[in-house]
């Protein structure tokens, strides 16, 4: 069985631990490491709030650098046997690696982060709504840019990755006519010598302002050392950019991570579906940077309060495919399945993109 992402929830309810005085195991498994200032620190960030909310109820242990695969698969199962409750798997590429190992305990709670695949009744996937940031990063890049260029470090070709290109490059156009996007691919998720060269590859292309789907820090201290502007992602990273860091996208999941434990506790933890948003809370903007004018943001914090209320979403048409053919009608809002398995570029970005 596979599902998309959606608000249905399985039939299928965890035991309690075994007695009420024993804490309740929680393992975290981590694709980079946690001071990577992005996207894993921003999970491990959630998890130590966690830990805070519920002191010494809880028991957690992370495994960071976690490739996928047979190390993935290694890693969950000793935490299974070892008596852990609930396993948190922060990367999309875990996905095989859950269901493998999920089929073999069906009394461990399994939780999938950025995934899709849902073949037993004991995973819960659970994403935020990233490209509902990345409209507004566009938005402000679309004005800020002074050479119509701006640089996107993608990380893998996946439909989270190109959603919130395309959300962006859409955003930017719409305010910026003659706006251009530059997109190199990592195929990594942490590589910061490699980040690095990719941003100034950008530059010396002409971009002006660099956004990023990887997780390290080092496009921001280019484009810092660089003078021109970035983006940060998953965390707030101002600190390594003061001047060039317009803001971020900074990723809240402790509101989640707490609501499942306390799920796992009571025994009434169910399998389901989430894909959560800036209305829930899991994602906001960071600081803006004070170079943005007053008016731009006021118009990016007006775009997040149209997206929260529900009156506007930034997948809404006419939109047509790369290739030129509709995808959207004018009015049209994309569905959430559409959005979850985008696997093409909007019409306007000049890149191709990767199989």
């Amino acid at each position: 069985m596979k599902k998309l992402l959606s608000a249905a929830a399985l039939s299928i309810t965890m035991a309690l631990p075994a007695s009420a005085d024993d804490p309740t195991k929680v393992g975290f498994i981590y694709i980079g490491p946690v001071g990577d200032f992005g996207w894993t620190a921003g999970h491990d960030r959630a998890r130590a709030e966690m830990v805070e909310h519920f002191g010494d109820a809880v028991e957690t242990t992370i495994v960071e650098n976690v490739d996928y695969g047979a190390d993935a698969e290694r890693v969950m199962t000793q935490m299974a046997l070892s008596g852990t409750d609930v396993i948190f798997a922060a990367s999309f590429g875990y996905g095989p690696d859950v269901n493998a190992v999920a089929g073999r305990f069906p009394d461990v709670a399994f939780q999938h982060a950025t995934g899709y695949i849902q073949d037993h009744p004991n995973i819960s996937l659970y994403d935020a709504r990233f490209y509902e940031g990345r409209a507004v990063l566009g938005h402000i890049a679309g004005k800020m840019t002074e050479t119509n260029t701006i640089g996107y470090i993608a990380s893998y070709p996946i439909p989270a990755v190109i959603a919130g290109i395309n959300s962006a490059y859409l955003h930017a156009k719409a305010v910026n006519p003659d706006v251009q996007f530059r997109i190199i691919w990592t195929y990594s998720w942490f590589d910061p010598a490699l980040e690095a060269d990719s941003a100034e590859t950008l530059i010396e292309q002409g971009a002006d302002v660099i956004m990023q789907h990887t997780d390290s820090t080092a496009a921001v201290r280019v484009a810092e050392d660089a003078g021109v502007m970035a983006f940060g992602q998953a965390s707030d990273m101002t600190q390594f950019g003061p001047t060039a860091h317009l803001s971020a996208i900074v990723d809240r999941w402790a509101p989640y991570y707490i609501s499942r434990v306390q799920a796992v506790m009571d025994g009434t933890w169910e399998a389901q579906n989430s894909w959560l948003g800036f209305a829930d809370g899991i994602i906001e903007m960071a600081p803006w940077n004070d170079r943005i004018p007053a008016e731009l943001q006021e118009e990016a914090d007006g775009l997040i309060a149209a997206i929260v209320a529900g009156d506007y979403h930034p997948f809404t048409g006419p939109i047509n495919r790369q290739d030129g053919t509709p995808w959207l009608a004018e009015g049209e809002v994309a569905p959430d399945v559409d959005v979850a398995t985008m696997n093409f570029y909007v019409e306007g970005i000049t890149a191709e993109l990767p199989n």
